[in-house]
């Protein structure tokens, strides 16, 4: 038998570096005192990562950034590394802010250089139609879909962006869009030339770039030549790495018996399942040997070592291979069913064919049916199978029995359920993750937080609920926890409600104060009030909305305008971070009296106004609810008043003419006279225009009419 391995496999320079770089900080550490995190699992290869694990290294996601940051100091320093995938525009930004605001936390980049060239060159483009070959859920496409500025559009082949040539021509053109193309950097370079093909047959002048990482395409290149060689291929690599998926669909494609496997203890499990099947006679004459980026080169060497041991029993096999009967063409197929095989202990997944509330069938794609019978679905009384499982669903379950005569597995779901949810609870507490789950009871001392079957122990001063208080009311409703003390061996695990509340409102509080600006909106919800303002809670955070801001008129009580628990919309006036202090404003121009007042009216219109107030010199009218004009004494009446009380009263509405409007210091003049005037004016006019209606001075009145006429 011939082993050939490629001479491209295993680590990319950017995955090598990202790895070297921790190693590297955990060597510079010897004290411990630096606290190392991964932005994301740092590769996609259990053995590295369970390496770092081990020293110490713990991945967090994006959400965790901030209050990792906040909670460095000089005692205990952070430094968070991000991975060659890269990562988006706005989480780059805020890594930078961070760092610049907390001295004792900073981080490495580690992003591909190739990964940084396709942000570059996307961001050079602003509002033009980006088109992204890649899958659209992987982190480094959905980095590089944050630096573009106009529509972006994601296909996972090319015969999707077929599909999709209609959405991105009316797009573009509705638009006048420019269009780029680029490509996943572990994209199948096969399909991106195809791609585009397709797009220059609607875009000649579309900008198409090439941005496969050469390692990439050549590693590609030359698992498609290998595999065309072999008899056995033999892929290592994360399964659920990008590019060892590809590097698998390559050397399928051709045709060729391929196996993926992430370790060296799985390979030789699918050995020992092949020998003991009795197909140790496999015809492997040549076996190729590739590997993904994020496999370490000696991972590689031990499948080279553990397949060149098993040189002897695969060469002899051959003859029996003809004596059995077995085609060359079924190897494939063979190779596939002889990696499931299962045993007692083992859990397994499968698909749903049959329910019923006595058992349950699934499919586990072995010889044997899966069986699961009704006491072993569920523990919880209320738990209906009829209406929680449906054929076709995917299931899990750990074998409890197997029967090779009768050719059925007894399986148990709720031991899966346990042992999963278990190991959840497991990885939150050596992780330091949270963890979320419904409260079922309340008992003696607190409360019992269900994980997924796994019940936890919240005792009351952890429960988030204040002393002196009744826990029950948290019966029924989801919560999240941190895991602060756990017992393996018995199962046992006590979580605090209360340390992710604290966390989560320290997190809020900083993020608000980072973020807050004099002029700002925030929508809150009424708090309290006192004689004096209101209280508004603006999301963990409080401010005060003084009398004087809360209306543009004058109030005697906060409670003329809102209630404890009306939600309202207010801004920013003034605030002082030392003293975490927050004066606000529930005032705005649209409701602001003068404003309304002046939009209605001007000099020269007539209104309707109530008199408010009288005075030694006038009456004081409101025009406007909060604006009020002066009508002075000599304009109240068209004739000489001693008092205005002689003319109007408090509460009359009267019509007066605007005479006068001073808008910087906003006051407003008003006449009743000038319409009084107006008003005779009109009727001496009438009457002179008018040859039927004698006119008649002042000084030569009419002689009396005698009765008889």
């Amino acid at each position: 038998m011939e082993i050939i391995v490629a001479k491209r496999a295993g680590f990319c320079y950017g995955v090598s570096r990202a790895v070297e770089t921790v190693r590297r900080l955990i060597d510079e550490n010897k004290d411990g005192k630096t606290r190392v995190y991964t932005l994301g699992k740092l590769i996609h290869n259990p053995t590295i990562i369970g390496e770092l694990e081990a020293q110490g290294v713990r991945a967090v996601n994006e959400d965790e950034i901030e209050a990792l940051a906040a909670g460095s100091s000089p005692e205990r320093p952070v430094m968070l590394v991000t991975r060659a995938h890269g990562v988006t525009k706005e989480v780059s930004e805020k890594l930078c802010e961070l760092a610049e605001k907390y001295p004792h936390f900073s981080f490495v980049d580690c992003t591909c250089p190739s990964v940084h060239r396709i942000h570059r060159l996307v961001a050079r483009h602003p509002g033009a139609l980006t088109v992204i070959m890649g899958d659209e859920q992987h982190p480094e496409v959905v980095g590089i879909r944050s630096f573009a500025d106009g529509p972006v559009f994601v296909f996972r082949s090319a015969e999707e962006l077929e599909q999709g040539l209609d959405s991105i021509k009316k797009l573009a053109d509705e638009g006048g869009r420019d269009v780029i193309m680029v490509a996943q950097t572990t994209h199948l370079l096969k399909d991106y030339k195809i791609s585009q093909k397709i797009i220059k047959r609607v875009y000649t002048n579309a900008k198409i770039f090439d941005t496969i990482c050469r390692v990439t395409e050549n590693r590609q290149a030359e698992a498609d030549e290998l595999s065309k060689k072999v008899d056995l291929m033999i892929v290592v690599g994360g399964k659920n790495s990008s590019n060892t998926n590809r590097l698998y669909e390559t050397a399928k494609r051709n045709g060729t018996p391929t196996l993926l496997i992430e370790t060296v203890s799985e390979l030789r499990e699918w050995l020992a399942s092949s020998a003991g099947a009795g197909r140790t006679s496999l015809p492997v004459y040549k076996v190729g040997i590739t590997a993904g980026a994020s496999t370490p080169r000696g991972i590689i060497e031990e499948v080279k070592t553990l397949m060149a041991e098993q040189e002897k029993n695969l060469t002899a096999a051959t003859a029996a291979v003809t004596a059995n009967g077995i085609d060359e063409n079924d190897f494939a197929g063979l190779l596939e069913e002889s990696l499931k095989t299962i045993d007692k202990g083992d859990i397994v997944s499968g698909i749903v064919t049959f329910v019923s509330p006595a058992e349950v069938h699934v499919d586990l794609g072995t010889k044997f049916t899966g069986i699961i019978p009704q006491s072993e679905i569920s523990d919880d009384p209320a738990y209906d199978v009829t209406q929680e499982l449906k054929v076709g669903d995917e299931i899990k379950a750990v074998v409890t029995q197997v029967s090779d005569r009768d050719g059925t597995a007894i399986l148990s779901k709720k031991r899966a359920d346990g042992i999963v949810a278990w190991q959840k609870v497991l990885d939150a507490y050596r992780n330091g993750s949270i963890i979320e789950g419904k409260v079922t009871e309340a008992i003696k001392g607190g409360v019992m937080l269900d994980v997924g079957g796994v019940k936890l122990f919240v005792p009351a001063s952890q429960s988030g609920v204040g002393r002196g208080q009744d826990v029950s009311t948290l019966v029924g409703t989801r919560q999240r926890a941190r895991i602060i003390e756990l017992d393996e061996r018995r199962r046992r695990a006590v979580a605090s409600i209360a340390v992710v509340k604290r966390e989560e409102r320290k997190a809020l509080e900083e993020q608000f104060w980072a973020n807050i600006e004099v002029g700002k909106k925030y929508t809150g919800r009424v708090k309290s009030l006192t004689s004096y303002g209101a209280f508004v809670d603006l999301g963990g955070v409080d401010g005060m909305v003084h009398n004087t801001e809360l209306s543009w008129n004058r109030i005697k009580d906060p409670s003329e305008v809102v209630n404890v628990g009306d939600v309202i919309d207010v801004y920013v006036k003034d605030f002082d971070r030392e003293r975490k202090r927050i004066s606000l404003t529930y005032k705005t121009d649209e409701t602001n009296p003068w404003k309304i007042f002046t939009t209605k009216y001007k000099v020269g219109d007539v209104a309707d106004v109530k008199i408010v107030t009288l005075t030694s010199f006038g009456a004081f009218a409101e025009v406007v609810p909060g604006v009020d004009g002066l009508i002075h004494i000599s304009q109240l009446a068209d004739h000489r008043v001693q008092k205005p009380a002689e003319a109007v009263k408090v509460g009359d509405v009267v019509k007066v003419k605007i005479t006068d409007i001073d808008y910087e210091n906003q006051k407003i003049s008003l006449s009743i006279r000038a319409l009084l005037e107006e008003e005779k004016e009109k009727a001496a006019s009438e009457a002179e225009t008018d040859p039927s209606q004698p006119v008649y001075s002042t000084d030569n009145p009419p002689a009396e009419v005698e009765e008889n006429e």
